[in-house]
């Protein structure tokens, strides 16, 4: 009974984030990131009862089907979804706590070749962004966020949003009643727009140069040279041999 209560849970937190999911039918059928998640729990189990082969194996057959490697080792809690998950890996040693969304192509993966803790923990209510790799015995907080593509070395503090090669923290953002997830794992009002800084930047630039064009212009504005007498004029004609 307890599996089929996860099996509920699974499918509504799916149902819950993506608005493409339109029946708990639609899930079982065609999200990988469920499939995975399926295998991985047969596999752990095997690995943890001392039959580690068999469960490399199964976990094997898991990646073939789902294109989601998820090591037999790896603990992960309840409600966990992976969208899409294509090209996702998970090592052995990752910890992935409850409500935890991963999207496609995220390592959790290891910096080291020593035995022992060598990959991430995700705590409960993160999000971390496609194609995102977190590296090393490191913890990503409470309600953390890791944008697209960030590589993540250190700690991420609970609740605020990491972007960027390495990674480093945008904006500290308010837990407030906010959805449990955001598409990508980087919420708009977190992250700097860039278009809009680029036009701040051009803008700033041509303040700069209408600066410099008005001095230039002051400085070419001098006192005007006095007009020459009539009899300067004349005297200038006749130097020149012309009437």
């Amino acid at each position: 009974m307890a599996i089929l209560s996860e099996l509920r849970e699974d499918i509504a937190a799916i149902m819950a984030r993506d608005p493409a999911a339109r029946s708990g039918l639609e899930v079982v059928l065609c999200y990988p990131g469920f499939h995975a998640l399926l295998i991985h729990r047969l596999s752990h189990w095997l690995w943890r009862h001392g039959w580690q082969v068999t469960g490399r194996f199964v976990s094997h057959v898991g990646r073939m089907l789902t294109t989601i490697e998820i090591h037999p080792g790896a603990a992960i809690g309840r409600r966990v979804f992976i969208d899409h998950g294509a090209g996702a890996v998970i090592g052995e040693t990752a910890e992935i706590g409850d409500d935890v969304t991963l999207y496609h192509g995220v390592t959790l993966g290891g910096t080291s070749l020593e035995k022992g803790k060598r990959h991430p923990t995700v705590r409960n209510g993160a999000v971390i962004g496609s194609g995102a790799q977190v590296l090393g015995p490191i913890v990503v907080g409470e309600g953390a966020r890791v944008g697209a593509n960030a590589v993540v070395l250190k700690d991420v503090p609970p609740g605020v949003t990491m972007v960027g090669i390495p990674a480093r923290q945008v904006l500290p953002r308010e837990r407030t009643a906010e959805p449990a997830f955001a598409a990508y794992g980087t919420p708009s009002h977190d992250l700097p727009d860039p278009l809009a800084k680029a036009v701040e930047g051009l803008l700033a630039e041509i303040a700069t140069l209408r600066a410099r064009l008005d001095a230039l212009e002051k400085a070419g504005d001098g006192p005007a040279a006095p007009e020459p007498a009539a009899g300067e004029t004349a005297a200038r004609t006749d130097c020149d041999g012309r009437a």
